[in-house]
């Protein structure tokens, strides 16, 4: 990933913010260019941190630079506003998910991008410890 890229990329990955549209009042994780209103105004919207596991799978055969994490989950958590968002679960074994397992965003190590080039940070989820 070019610098500039990454700059680009730093407020959603960093910050889990959406949009909302300004006309329907529909919230979107990632930004889009046009709601599904066919607005194309939005105000940056943040997003809550907490939400439940909606499904999930166990990625065991993982693509190129992910293969230390394997097996590793990635789910689709609904968060507590109701936006939905493709994650991976991180301090949890693959045993260990279940259906509305309620989870939290943490920032984590995503990839490195080789021995002399960026680390990239993101959001991962994790379970909600009580």
């Amino acid at each position: 990933m070019s610098v500039p890229r990454h700059w680009r990329n730093q407020i959603p990955r960093y910050r889990l913010e959406g949009v909302e549209c300004v006309s329907c009042g529909s919230k979107h994780f990632p930004a889009r260019p046009r709601c599904q209103c066919g607005s194309t105004e939005f105000k940056p919207y943040r997003l809550p941190e907490t939400g439940r596991v909606v499904t999930w799978t166990v990625i065991r055969n993982p693509p190129k630079d992910f293969e230390r994490y394997a097996p590793y989950v990635v789910a689709l958590v609904e968060l507590d506003d109701g936006v939905r968002i493709l994650t991976q679960l991180t301090d949890v074994s693959p045993q260990e998910v279940s259906k509305d397992m309620r989870v939290e965003a943490v920032f984590r190590r995503v990839k490195e991008d080789g021995a002399e080039g960026l680390i990239l940070y993101g959001y991962k989820f994790r379970p909600v410890f009580t």
